[in-house]
């Protein structure tokens, strides 16, 4: 399988280096753009399959280019694969609270940049198991949605770590913070301070709002039984067993979503 990838870098050296990089891999062929709308105009013209995207350019930034190409995108596909490239690690988090599939720093290391390409070729050679998140990006963009995330950032130890939302047992509202229980206990969500946001950001993914305080990964529940007044109650499979409530207003909803 070739991959088609376009380097997008408002400086000259920088994409130059990086179409060198890349050109020792037989399997990889390289185009290239100096702008935001060049690399939207290349991105409309042609399909690439990966796309090196600098942050800072002038004019449009790199996450710019991403929402716009993945907005052009044909009805069905979600469309290319992103990897930000910056001398920055400041965007580190919001790059992959944007979907992105890797980020790079500047110089980038030829033994970084491999492990990259093996993670692109393995998201490529999964498409005949993409279909239904082609479709959910696509009805959540007729929403005017967002793709749904597959990294939640979480504050632990004082500082912001990236934890795939399978690993996220539920989400609650804890006083002023939004707390993800995993299995691992329970940590404050980085930027996201209301539960209607986290429901917002988990969109397309099986996550549903059982009460006013809590969303729950339907991925992990271990067992739900009819309660009282119309209710449900459910035991999570943590290592805690947790017991939520479905409350009666959402209880044809959950059954709806679990397709009972």
């Amino acid at each position: 399988m070739t991959i088609r990838a376009l380097i997008v870098d408002d400086e000259r050296p920088a994409r130059d280096e990086l179409a060198y990089l890349l050109s020792a891999y037989p399997d990889v062929e390289t185009a290239e753009a100096a702008s935001a709308s060049e690399a939207l105009r290349k991105l409309a013209d042609e399909k690439f399959d990966l796309v090196f995207q600098d942050i800072q350019m002038p004019g449009h930034d790199g996450f710019h280019v991403q929402r716009e190409a993945q907005a052009q995108a044909p009805p069905g596909e979600a469309g290319p694969l992103f990897v930000f490239v910056t001398a920055f690690d400041e965007h580190a988090i919001r790059a992959f609270e944007e979907n992105a599939l890797d980020y790079l720093l500047k110089p980038v290391v030829p033994a970084r940049l491999a492990r990259c390409l093996d993670r692109a070729r393995s998201r490529l050679a999964a498409d005949g198991t993409r279909p239904l998140q082609n479709a959910v990006a696509t009805l959540l963009g007729a929403l005017g949605q967002s793709r749904p995330v597959e990294r939640l950032a979480i504050e632990h130890g004082g500082r912001i770590s990236l934890i795939p939302t399978r690993d996220v047992v539920m989400i609650e509202a804890e006083e002023k913070r939004i707390v993800a229980v995993t299995d691992e206990g329970r940590l404050p969500c980085h930027n996201m301070n209301t539960l209607a946001r986290a429901e917002e950001r988990l969109a397309g993914l099986p996550f549903f709002r059982v009460n006013r305080a809590v969303l729950v990964n339907l991925e992990r529940i271990a067992e739900f039984s009819p309660w009282i007044n119309g209710k449900y109650h459910l035991v999570m499979n943590d290592p805690d067993r947790t017991e939520v409530t479905v409350s009666r207003n959402r209880a044809r909803d959950f059954r709806a979503r679990l397709g009972v």
